[in-house]
């Protein structure tokens, strides 16, 4: 479904997170929602096409999305991030992988970023789930 819905968007998009982990083949438990990366524009235009909610609670000040919101019509969840940053040390900085990896699921392809980029991401977001992750994909 997510495959489907965002084929049609002008930039690059990846499934990260424990999502991305199972896509590369790693046993990772529970995956409880699916996270897509997206440009700010290309989230804006999905979220209006499938109808998902949006920001729900408090900020967090770790991360931020220009764009933020649920779909929750697929079996999981899909938390779409249009223009997500991290903050760190020296202020906001995107989250853009430098990867794109393409892996099928039926006769749809879903772009996760490679392992190593996907490594280097989960010790950025440095959560201790985000840690245990990391540690699944060595």
């Amino acid at each position: 479904m997510v495959a489907a819905m965002a084929a049609e968007a002008s930039d690059d998009w990846w499934i990260i997170g424990s999502a991305a982990i199972a896509l590369h083949g790693f046993p990772v438990t529970p995956v409880r929602d699916v996270d897509l990366l997206m440009s700010a524009r290309d989230a804006e235009i999905f979220m209006k096409r499938v109808g998902g909610g949006g920001r729900t609670g408090p900020p967090s000040a770790k991360f931020r999305s220009a764009v933020f919101g649920t779909w929750r019509a697929p079996p999981l969840p899909v938390e779409v991030m249009g223009g997500f940053a991290l903050a760190a040390a020296n202020g906001w900085q995107p989250v853009v992988p430098r990867s794109r990896e393409a892996k099928r699921v039926g006769d749809q392809e879903l772009f996760v970023p490679s392992v190593p980029d996907l490594k280097a991401m989960l010790m950025a977001f440095g959560r201790p789930k985000d840690l245990e992750r990391a540690l699944l994909v060595s």
